[in-house]
């Protein structure tokens, strides 16, 4: 197991005024942090894992699609290649931060709904444009991890079932699934059985607690997801995500209106601990 730490909680741009999160994840005794790709040249990322190599920090990246207009789903031809153009910087940026996987729900607009369920050409096309990207990514030496989220942030994967079926549809041994905790906590009926589905699909377990605050404060039933994790023969990037207030655009985006976690260093430290006992015990 990979412990990492997700960086939006402190920013959508990790520049050099969040460097001292870094740092904090180094001492909290963070294997590695996850990087927010969400804006930014591969010249900034490679500049970015200077700094983290000098820390001793390995990287994971999380990614999104930002724009309809660049949505790899869509049906119009024009607006498919933006969104393959997307994906494409979006392999750039990591490859020059040096990330081992790319997490994330690049799969389809945040918040943009069609008024009902994936249809089966979205799926065929967002798989074509996923199993280049998979291509690509093996070739680079990364892996895949795509992320379901919950039914009120996308109409595209809500459910380990549907992320199951999606990668039978993909069809590419670097392809995979981001679990998150937070959004199964709302979509699955037993976590256990979630995990299970996906046995062999997952990439990057995203620890991520009800209120996105301190992960084993809340409702999630971490010791069952650790033990179903581990029985499934996971052993990668294990990452705590959570939110807080301090980051306007980013409290805007997650709807968290209050803050979730005292401080930076009380989550950075007690999640740290919190995840490494959960895992050993398990």
């Amino acid at each position: 197991m990979k412990l990492g730490v997700n960086l939006l909680c402190v920013g959508g741009l990790i520049d050099k005024a969040q460097l001292e999160f870094c740092q904090l994840a180094a001492e909290a005794g963070y294997d590695g942090v996850e990087i927010p790709v969400l804006e930014g040249s591969p010249e900034h990322y490679f500049w970015l894992a200077s700094e983290l190599d000098a820390l001793g920090l390995k990287r994971a990246c999380t990614a999104i699609v930002p724009d309809p207009n660049a949505d790899p789903t869509h049906a119009d031809p024009v607006i498919r290649q933006r969104g393959r153009a997307h994906l494409e910087w979006i392999l750039d940026c990591a490859t020059a931060l040096g990330a081992e996987t790319i997490g994330g729900p690049f799969h389809a607009p945040i918040g943009h709904f069609t008024g009902s369920g994936p249809t089966t050409e979205e799926w065929q096309r967002g798989a074509e444009a996923h199993h280049r990207m998979a291509e690509q990514a093996d070739e680079r030496g990364m892996l895949l991890a795509l992320e379901p989220l919950n039914r009120f942030e996308t109409h595209f994967l809500n459910t380990a079932a549907q992320a199951a079926q999606y990668c039978e549809l993909v069809d590419h041994p670097a392809f995979g699934i981001m679990y998150d905790t937070f959004h199964a906590h709302i979509e699955e009926k037993d976590q256990a059985a979630a995990i299970g589905t996906l046995s062999g699909q997952i990439n990057v377990l995203h620890i991520s607690e009800n209120d996105r605050g301190t992960p084993g404060t809340g409702q999630v039933d971490f010791d069952t997801v650790f033990s179903a994790v581990k029985k499934s023969g996971f052993d990668g990037w294990v990452v705590m995500e959570a939110f807080g207030a301090g980051v306007p655009e980013l409290a805007a985006a997650t709807r968290i209106w209050r803050p979730m976690f005292d401080d930076h260093p009380q989550l950075f430290h007690d999640s740290a601990a919190f995840i490494r006992k959960g895992w050993a015990r398990a």
